[in-house]
């Protein structure tokens, strides 16, 4: 799933190449991803895109039009992306006959589809007055890289909340922007077991976590700026310390990377750098060998 750092390279770059620039078309191919209905989506045909934003793992493309602002946002959801094209093919988009689930056209030829793979569609598309107006946005908890989210109003957060620190990094009404990556990512620099519980965490457990996380978003958005959409898979996967990296080394200690897996998702982390040595109990294999 592409997280904040993906997502902020990705509003970056419509907001470089896209703003001043005509919507000319919209083709929608997943009438599914479509979640509103008013303003239509042909309201957007001839506004003229005036810059991106991004809130939590959501893209905002600001747009007007006689004198009307709009805004286009989407939810890139698990495997969703954006796929920009310098020209437009002007082959038709077929619904259900390819991952296209939509397709926009700008005025100089240039454009981009956002396309979901697999059979579980969860890509989002809203036309909205206000950003505020989609659910998901609406109920965000602040954004970890904004400048007001100190290491006191983290340390809030976690107070009283009896959680495993590693949803809670997780939880978009928490903190917005952090998904499965990034969460094993920072508590792997904060050599933190993902089982901790948020509210038992002491004053200087919650220190090193507020810099791991601070650090390892910082850097991964550096990383993301400037790289353009069909880059940005590679980009993430090559800086990951444990995520995804499975039966690896970990680059810090050696020891060998170990996952837990969950129903549609698994966790990776390092033993010795987080759980004292002890790995931990992988549900999926308890539950077959019951």
């Amino acid at each position: 799933m592409p997280e904040m750092p993906e997502v902020q390279g990705l509003a970056e770059f419509l907001g470089e190449r896209a703003a001043g620039r005509t919507i000319t078309r919209i083709s929608v191919a997943a009438i599914s991803a479509l979640r509103t209905y008013d303003p239509p989506i042909d309201a957007l045909h001839g506004a003229e895109i005036i810059g991106a934003a991004r809130h939590g793992k959501f893209v905002d493309i600001r747009t007007t039009r006689d004198d009307t602002e709009l805004h286009f946002v989407f939810h890139l959801a698990k495997a969703g992306w954006l796929r920009w094209y310098e020209k437009v093919t002007t082959t038709l988009v077929k619904p259900g006959r390819s991952p296209i689930a939509l397709r926009v056209t700008l005025d100089d030829g240039s454009g981009f589809d956002l396309t979901e793979a697999g059979t579980k569609k969860s890509l989002a598309v809203y036309v909205v007055r206000d950003p505020d107006e989609v659910p998901g946005i609406a109920r965000l908890g602040p954004d970890p890289l904004d400048p007001a989210f100190t290491e006191e109003v983290f340390a809030g957060l976690l107070d009283g909340r009896c959680m495993q620190i590693k949803g809670l990094l997780r939880d978009q009404s928490v903190i917005a922007g952090i998904g499965n990556a990034y969460s094993d990512e920072i508590l792997h620099v904060a050599r933190m077991s993902p089982y901790a519980i948020s509210g038992k965490i002491g004053p200087d457990e919650v220190a090193r976590l507020y810099d791991a996380l601070q650090s390892t978003l910082r850097e991964a958005v550096a990383t993301a700026s400037g790289t353009p959409p069909a880059d940005l898979k590679d980009s993430k996967r090559s800086g990951m310390r444990v995520h995804g990296r499975r039966g690896q080394p970990c680059p810090v200690c050696g020891d060998t990377v170990r996952s837990v897996f969950f129903a549609d998702r698994s966790l990776e982390y390092c033993p010795t750098c987080q759980t004292g040595g002890k790995p931990l109990a992988d549900r999926r294999l308890s539950r077959l060998l019951k």
